[in-house]
């Protein structure tokens, strides 16, 4: 099957976001991709919270979300929205940081919200606390579809292992991994942690990603993503990279190769009971 990673460059402002991934996702569908993938926070990004809460919506409003399920419908292709910033009802006011499988017919089969929050000090000027913005998710998610079961996580998810070990030994053959991962953390990690999940997991890794800087219309200062959108293959080949900017990079996935590495290598059936420290 013909897959296609949308990489986008998005500011703080959905309204002016979407038409640019709806050209993307048409572009895609033309190109012969049959499921076609977006990055984390699809619908924007800010620091600022009064902002997000200016011009987020709660998922059943939400005009991004209902646009891209008419849009797949249209095309009539599966659809992964990486994940999209919504309001939630929390006392708190945080947000919900959601992804979203979507079938040819525009239905909702799953959504999954990031578990991990991206709270680090990246640098001396780069501070980043997602938990005081955003909830937690608690609930793995794997997804079934015609042409494969679809393990959904985001972004940071990237660095806890044993999630994805998890996925993977109840039954996901495709892992996907929507990220808005920093420059800086990019260019050291990114590729290489990529590339360990899967040969880990014996699955496909599809990780559509943001690129580039982001402005802030809100008066922040705005941030600066990686890019770098990639598909790896269960052995841990690169099939795609799609460099900095925005566009669509394909790549094809036979199912065929998961079965094949984990005949090789079947370390998912190899758990060990661990004593210690």
């Amino acid at each position: 099957m013909r897959i296609g990673l949308v990489q986008l460059c998005v500011s703080d402002d959905p309204a002016a976001n979407l038409p640019k991934t709806i050209d993307l996702l048409r572009e895609a569908a033309a190109g012969g991709a049959l499921f076609i993938l977006t990055p984390e926070c699809t619908n924007g990004l800010s620091s600022s919270r009064d902002h997000q809460a200016a011009v987020f919506h709660h998922e059943a409003g939400d005009p991004t979300l209902q646009a891209l399920r008419d849009e797949s419908a249209r095309l009539g292709v599966w659809l992964l929205i990486g994940s999209l910033a919504l309001l939630t009802g929390d006392a708190d006011g945080r947000f919900a940081n959601r992804s979203f499988l979507i079938d040819p017919k525009g239905q909702i089969v799953a959504r999954y919200d990031k578990i991990h929050m991206f709270d680090v000090d990246v640098s001396e000027t780069e501070r980043y606390r997602e938990s005081q913005g955003y909830r937690p998710g608690d609930q793995a998610v794997l997804a079934k579809t015609p042409f494969g079961a679809v393990g959904m996580t985001v972004c940071y998810d990237l660095r806890f292992a044993g999630l994805y070990r998890r996925l993977a030994q109840a039954g996901a053959q495709i892992l996907t991994v929507p990220a808005a991962f920093n420059h800086i953390t990019g260019a050291a990690h990114w590729e290489v942690l990529l590339r360990a999940r899967a040969i880990e997991t014996g699955c496909f890794v599809l990780a559509p990603a943001q690129s580039g800087f982001h402005p802030e219309t809100a008066g922040g200062k705005g941030r600066r993503t990686y890019g770098h959108s990639l598909a790896i293959a269960p052995w841990g080949e690169v099939l795609a990279d799609a460099g900095e900017g925005v566009g669509v990079t394909y790549a094809e996935i036979d199912l065929d190769r998961v079965a094949q590495a984990r005949a090789r290598v079947p370390s998912l059936a190899h758990d060990r009971v661990i004593k210690g420290p």
